[in-house]
């Protein structure tokens, strides 16, 4: 029976693992896949970075959980962050069960007192995961069942008074950038096979995950039904309503850019879009939106009259 090791031997494993993660970068995120993690070995010793059939991960050799696990799920009706993102703009994880003492949130708990920091595993497809890393527990919310997760700074470093607009602002900015966005890009583009759904255009660091209905709008959701990939210029023009796309899925250029004489960039890369078809997701419930489209499509034309 393995027993638990010195915390010495604990900050040696959860460092070896951040540096292991950080090799696995698929464009800048760490990406892994479960075989992968139920695979990871540290000195010699295979120990799994996550649980077989659990969300919480705590080897018997550490001092606490060393990761948390969202699972994937394709439905945008399962929009993901939806429970997970609390007005002072940090994150919440649930417990397991709602038994504040069940091991796996005590385990929890137990990283929270140490101040040790963990990793988010993020589904971003079958049996496939986005490391965020480090993330620290820093208060615990009992009667929501669930830990308060911070993406930027150690529990000693969150106030216990109310957060002051600023420090809220700041917070979701912070776990925008480090959790929201890059979840969501690595979603579409795995969904739309690492190309441009206007070009095909397959360089990975030439795309963007753009938004259908734009992230700010109340229906915008980080769902890939509402995103497409798209390359850094088809990006631009789409957010400019200079390239707009029908509800057949179709895209449209504006009149003024199709009648316009310049080089090769604008003949090819904007007015050769005309007519062009999305090339979009096998699974259809990881297509466009067609409600997001139609009224994204209604912008672009009251922008062009």
């Amino acid at each position: 029976m393995p027993t638990m090791r010195s915390a010495e031997y604990d900050a040696r494993f959860r460092a070896a693992a951040f540096a292991w993660l950080s090799t696995r970068s698929d464009d800048g995120a760490p990406m892994v896949t479960r075989e992968e993690l139920l695979s990871f070995c540290f000195e010699g010793e295979r120990i799994p970075l996550i649980d077989h059939n659990r969300g919480i991960r705590r080897p018997k050799v550490l001092r606490g959980a060393v990761s948390l696990l969202t699972t994937y799920r394709p439905s945008p009706q399962a929009a993901p962050y939806e429970d997970a993102f609390g007005e002072d703009g940090l994150l919440r994880y649930k417990y397991r069960s709602t038994d504040p003492q069940q091991a796996d949130n005590r385990a929890v708990r137990g990283s929270m007192e140490d101040r040790l920091p963990m990793i988010w595993f993020y589904g971003i497809a079958q049996s496939q995961y986005l490391a965020i890393f480090p993330v620290y527990a820093v208060a615990e919310e009992a009667t929501g069942h669930q830990f308060v997760v911070s993406t930027d700074v150690p529990v000693e470093s969150i106030a216990q008074a109310p957060p002051s607009v600023l420090e809220r602002e700041y917070r979701a900015v912070q776990t925008y950038r480090r959790v929201h966005q890059p979840v969501f890009r690595a979603r579409v583009m795995h969904a739309y096979e690492r190309r441009c759904a206007m070009c095909r255009l397959a360089h990975p660091s030439l795309l963007d995950a753009a938004h259908i209905r734009r992230d700010k709008h109340p229906m915008g959701i980080p769902a890939v039904s509402n995103g497409m990939a798209l390359c850094k210029i088809h990006h631009a023009a789409y957010d400019q309503d200079i390239l707009g796309v029908r509800p057949d899925l179709k895209v449209e250029v504006r009149l003024d850019i199709l009648h316009e004489v310049d080089g090769p960039m604008l003949r090819h890369g904007l007015q050769e879009m005309a007519g062009v078809r999305l090339e979009v997701p096998r699974s259809r419930v990881q297509r466009p939106d067609p409600s997001a489209i139609e009224e994204r499509y209604t912008q672009f034309t009251a922008a062009n009259r």
